[in-house]
């Protein structure tokens, strides 16, 4: 159906769009004439009409009754709800069915009029709705531009391989899709889970999270899936599993890649039925989750060792992000020494002790192989463990030595070059730590040319 615009296109391209989703065509007609001096207006008399204009329009507000033949509104509402930058949504309800109403708000709507209703409390209630409408895209252009700029939540990074990272999770929050996250312990992918949910339209509901690597094999179904009481010996009381706790907002499965094929076989079933059976139980609970999954594991090798299965695999990566590991992203360092520094101080409610430039200098050098949470308890521990005002490049290897060295990495590298890079970004990251991160000293302690070395440490920092 055309829009029904007003003369003044300037002032209405301003105010946005309104789409009015009635079947009594006298209702449509005079909520036409109340808005569109103020809006460009779109009618529907049905949710499938709705539906053509919710997709070519992208309507700010929809003004969504009840009562519908085919489709209702509560339908509707909820196929709204699922899309992301979903328009604000005002429900119109028979007189007196204040738990219709009740039913709608919880489902996402914005506000509900019961008719027959007020034409001046309804322009309010638009109004609102417009402006809060125009604050959220103003909320979300600020965040791309934050994640342009190096920041996503509280994850920082200036490297490209971040800012690459930061702009994708953006859009990817905005999605219902299940995500995947890969990369080595310690870069963030439970900050990075938790971000993703913060900007979505779940929201308002619960992260909940399970470690899969953390819990015996036969703890792992029954804390997903809840049990009955009597299911087995001490389950005294039912309990509801992660799924059901997730219900409406996001289960995060973290170390995915070490869950057994049983269990496997069962998440697949969940999400592919969208309910679940506790232990002991025999009817179906449904559940509403978005997943969010975990893991360091190399999962296509487990897939074709039959480790993991590979349709679970396409049911968890509707997209696939890589958070890279600290030496693919050396620009980041010093960001984030500072941002760790500051936080140190921030905890312990003191200044704290001075950073020397050559301890920064020394951290930037370090291997990293725990990656960012390795670095944010190094720095953390530096700054407890200070004794006077100032840390120097030995205190940071002090500090360095007495963290666990992964000694067995270069000979299990899967090939010689691997071996290679491993053994040599050890040892000249060991030599730097015993000449204060001094260049120079270190070099002609090696056997090295300056230029040499640097060269080398500087293909290190990029991976």
């Amino acid at each position: 159906m055309t829009p029904l615009l007003c003369d003044n296109e300037a002032a209405v391209a301003i105010q946005g769009a309104l789409l009015i989703v009635d079947d009594e065509a006298a209702v449509r007609y005079s909520l036409v004439r109340a808005f569109r001096s103020e809006f460009r207006t779109f009618e529907a008399s049905s949710a499938e009409e709705a539906r053509t204009h919710l997709e070519a329009a992208r309507p700010d507000v929809v003004l969504l009754d009840y009562s519908m033949p085919g489709a209702d509104g509560m339908t509707l509402l909820r196929e709204i709800g699922d899309s992301p930058n979903a328009p604000a949504v005002i429900m119109i309800t028979a007189h007196g069915s204040e738990r219709l109403a009740v039913e709608a708000m919880k489902a996402g709507a914005y506000d509900y009029l019961a008719k027959p209703f007020d034409l001046e409390e309804l322009r309010l209630i638009v109004g609102r709705a417009f402006e809060r409408q125009r604050l959220r895209r103003e909320v979300q252009g600020l965040r791309e531009q934050l994640a342009g700029e190096g920041q996503f939540g509280r994850m920082i990074g200036v490297s490209a391989p971040m800012r690459e990272l930061f702009q994708t999770a953006v859009r990817v929050a905005e999605s219902d899709l299940p995500v995947l996250l890969l990369g080595e312990s310690g870069t963030g992918k439970d900050l990075l889970a938790q971000e993703i949910h913060t900007r979505s339209r779940r929201a308002r509901h619960r992260i909940v999270a399970l470690n899969c690597a953390a819990l015996p094999e036969n703890l792992v179904e029954s804390e997903l899936f809840g049990y009955e009481k009597g299911a087995f010996t001490g389950a005294l009381t039912a309990r509801a599993g992660k799924f059901e706790l997730a219900h409406q907002g996001t289960l995060f499965l973290d170390e995915i890649g070490d869950m057994d094929p049983a269990t496997q076989a069962k998440i697949l079933r969940a999400v592919e039925s969208g309910s679940v059976e506790r232990l002991g139980g025999t009817r179906n609970i449904p559940v509403d989750v978005r997943l969010i999954s975990a893991t360091n594991t190399e999962l296509q090798a487990a897939i074709r060792k039959g480790a993991f299965r590979e349709d679970l695999f396409y049911r968890l990566a509707g997209v696939t992000l890589y958070l890279p590991p600290l030496r693919q992203r050396a620009d980041d360092i010093p960001l984030l020494i500072d941002r760790f520094w500051q936080d140190a101080r921030h905890r312990h409610g003191r200044a704290g002790p001075e950073l020397t430039q050559e301890a920064i200098l020394s951290l930037c050098h370090a291997p990293w192989p725990g990656n960012v949470r390795q670095m944010r308890n190094v720095v953390e521990k530096l700054f407890v463990l200070a004794r006077g005002d100032r840390v120097a490049a030995e205190d940071v290897t002090a500090g360095l030595s007495a963290e666990p060295a992964k000694t067995s990495a270069p000979i299990d590298a899967a090939s010689y070059r691997e071996a290679k890079r491993l053994f040599e970004t050890g040892y000249l990251t060991r030599k730097l730590q015993e000449h204060g991160g001094n260049v120079t000293r270190t070099a002609a302690a090696i056997g090295l040319e300056r230029q040499s070395l640097q060269e080398k440490l500087r293909k290190i920092r990029q991976g």
